[in-house]
């Protein structure tokens, strides 16, 4: 009888060789030596039969663990990842997808030379058991890069775990998806600054919450994650909370992350001697925060307790603005009117007018969700800041404050969610209006502002007549001249009327 040996078959016939004692004791040249040479003359060579005879192991144990068939496999394997590119003369998978512009290039480059990672998506063909082994061996060898190791444990997670959130959390599959990719978890880089992304490690966070892993998994993750939190998107943070009846997204979770990396950053005291990198981490963190809190914000379940300790769970060098933050509070209060004076009050407290931009000021301005107390903050620190303006017009760091004015609308403007899409334009009409009332010269600079202050709503108008008038009373001829005449809203006041508060009084409603 004739028997065709080949790479899904050798560990069968190998089994039933030693099962039947054809060994070279009985007769030379037996079945067990045949087979022998084949395997380690012919299928052990190849690259691909290699990992088609590794994955048949798993049906013949554990008599092919005895016969250590699976470690040679996994030796032959890992020797192979670790040859240099330019010797690799054996086939191989390579196709996943590119990005558009390094798809003709890569494609060029294809032509001629071998990429560093050609040997992973083969691999990726292998039971979870069986790639935990290979890459346990390939990592224990040293030759890997953590970018690479990272890379290859994203193809086998994009391989096997489900996108949908039913696949996910199916009977038939819970237990396969957990052990899978608390595997993943197992293999992760020893390097935790690199290796994996911020996205992949949030991504496989919101498995690992899903499926119900095991506590030291979800707290690697948390680990990891937490160590580049500001790398992060703030669709990434949105995680399904676990408990029905809570919140949507499951915001203790990212207070968590947010508080473990402030902890490698430092203390808020020391903020003044943090070096550069950290800096700009904690920017790229205060926008990501901000973002997050003006998503979640729609969220009906979210108590204004966790709204306030998230937002003040980052330092305020992360927030040289309050753009984000006020939008993200002018979402709360519109989704959440019933709130109390007193809640009201506390969210309102987190933001620093005197960090809103002008675009943020003027909406604020209007706002009539905002606290009485508030709008008169907004009206009081714009005016100075116009006046400060109007003085300084002629210097030449007056360029330089501008870029950095715009730098920081248009990057508040990048963080306005999708739901807030009607107070970008009234931002954006707003700031239309504005313009129109600064076209005029220098000459005409008081008369322009006064005019702005027309866009105001005769709520705004009266708070800002009041204060202004009352701040008038107590100054001086001089002083009312070089700086509340400039501030006085668009109308003519006769001397003797000025003198009188009842007349004051009647001059503010007649504008009103």
């Amino acid at each position: 009888m004739t028997v065709t040996l080949n790479a899904y078959n050798v560990v069968a016939s190998r089994c039933a060789a030693e099962y039947l004692e054809m060994t070279e004791d009985v007769e030379k040249g037996n079945l067990i030596y045949k087979i022998e040479v084949f395997l380690n003359s012919s299928v052990l060579r190849s690259w691909k039969d290699s990992i088609i005879v590794l994955q048949t192991t798993k049906s013949m144990l554990p008599w092919s663990e005895e016969l250590k068939v699976v470690g040679r496999c996994i030796d032959c394997i890992t020797s192979k990842t670790s040859v240099e590119p330019a010797a690799v003369t054996w086939s191989y998978t390579y196709d996943r997808k590119l990005t558009a512009s390094d798809d003709i290039t890569e494609t060029q480059k294809r032509m001629h030379q071998v990429p560093n990672d050609w040997w992973i998506e083969d691999i990726c063909e292998l039971d979870v058991d069986l790639y935990k082994r290979v890459m346990v061996a390939l990592k224990s060898k040293g030759r890997m890069s953590s970018d690479m190791i990272g890379e290859a444990l994203k193809a086998y997670t994009v391989r096997w775990l489900p996108d949908s959130y039913d696949a996910l959390v199916a009977d038939d599959y819970m237990k396969r998806n957990r052990i899978l990719v608390e595997t993943i978890i197992y293999l992760l880089p020893s390097d935790k600054y690199s290796g994996c992304s911020c996205r992949f490690l949030l991504k496989l966070l919101k498995v690992v919450i899903l499926v119900g892993a095991r506590d030291p998994s979800k707290e690697e993750l948390i680990d990891r994650i937490s160590m580049q939190l500001h790398k992060a998107s703030v669709k990434d943070l949105l995680i399904p909370a676990k408990s029905s009846g809570d919140t949507i997204y499951d915001v203790h979770l990212v207070q968590i992350l947010v508080g473990k990396f402030m902890m490698q950053v430092g203390s808020t005291h020391d903020m003044n001697i943090a070096d550069e990198s950290e800096n700009i981490s904690l920017l790229a963190l205060g926008r990501l925060i901000d973002g997050y809190l003006a998503e979640i914000a729609c969220d009906s379940n979210l108590s204004i307790s966790s709204f306030v300790d998230l937002a003040e769970s980052i330092p305020d060098a992360a927030r040289p603005d309050h753009d984000g933050l006020y939008t993200a509070i002018d979402i709360y209060l519109t989704e959440h009117r019933n709130m109390t004076k007193a809640d009201k009050k506390r969210i309102c407290g987190l933001m620093d007018v005197k960090k809103l931009s002008t675009e943020a000021s003027i909406h604020a301005a209007q706002n009539e969700r905002l606290p009485l107390r508030v709008v008169v903050q907004v009206l009081f620190f714009e005016q100075l800041k116009a006046a400060g303006g109007a003085s300084a017009a002629t210097n030449d760091t007056s360029h330089d404050s501008s870029m950095n004015r715009a730098i920081l609308e248009e990057d508040w403007e990048g963080r306005v969610s999708e739901n807030d899409d009607s107070l970008k334009q009234q931002l954006g009409s707003s700031k239309i209006k504005a313009d129109e009332c600064q076209d005029g010269d220098d000459k005409k600079s008081v008369k322009d502002k006064g005019s702005s202050l027309l866009l105001l709503p005769s709520r705004s108008r009266r708070i800002f007549d009041k204060l202004w008038v009352g701040k008038g009373q107590g100054e001086t001829i001089k002083s009312s001249e070089t700086s509340g005449s400039s501030q006085s809203p668009p109308i003519s006041v006769k001397p003797g009327e000025a003198k009188s508060s009842g007349s004051s009084r009647h001059m503010r409603n007649s504008i009103s």
